[in-house]
């Protein structure tokens, strides 16, 4: 058995790689056409009625991360566009620096089930606020498991997700 030498394939750039494989081809045709027989085993080393490796005449296409994909390798495009989901934690961070209170209730605490904090919002995560008392300036971490809900004195801001800009005509007071 001969096995071929390793040629390495580079494409350029923003080409189409069905194009690259085909000029390849071509070429390699080319090469293979002018070297002659090699003893009795004729083109690239291969003897009579072997057949030939069928060339590849096209890449599979290029998916973008999470299109799904069908059998046949057709790519379902999905247009639906993503939009960040309205959650307590974002509407809090559209509002970091304004001054809030906060309501929390804790079970099965003998000393105080329900507990009131007053302070600016400094951060906001997933699962805990973060608020500053700004006469002592001391920092309070709070767990969102424990939340019950906020007031602000202020106007808050807040852009419900998927639509541009704010409502026309919004609330009087």
């Amino acid at each position: 058995m001969i096995t071929q030498p390793y040629r390495p394939a580079a494409y350029m750039m923003g080409s189409n790689p069905a194009d690259s494989m085909n000029s390849m081809n071509n070429m390699n045709n080319m090469n293979m056409n002018n070297m002659g027989h090699i003893g009795n085993m004729g083109k690239m080393g291969m003897m009579p009625g072997m057949g030939t490796m069928g060339s590849m005449s096209a890449m599979p296409p290029q998916v973008s991360s999470g299109s799904p994909m069908m059998p046949g390798g057709t790519v379902v495009s999905t247009a639906a566009p993503v939009y960040e989901q309205s959650y307590v934690e974002n509407i809090f961070r559209l509002n970091l620096g304004k001054v809030g209170t906060f309501y929390f209730t804790y079970e099965n605490n003998k000393d105080w089930n329900a507990k009131v904090y007053t302070g600016v919002l400094e951060a906001a995560g997933r699962d805990h606020l973060i608020i500053s008392d700004r006469a002592t300036g001391q920092r309070i971490v709070l767990l969102m498991v424990n939340f019950d809900y906020a007031t602000f004195d202020e106007p808050l801001v807040y852009q419900y997700p998927g639509v541009i800009g704010n409502p026309v005509g919004g609330r009087k007071g």
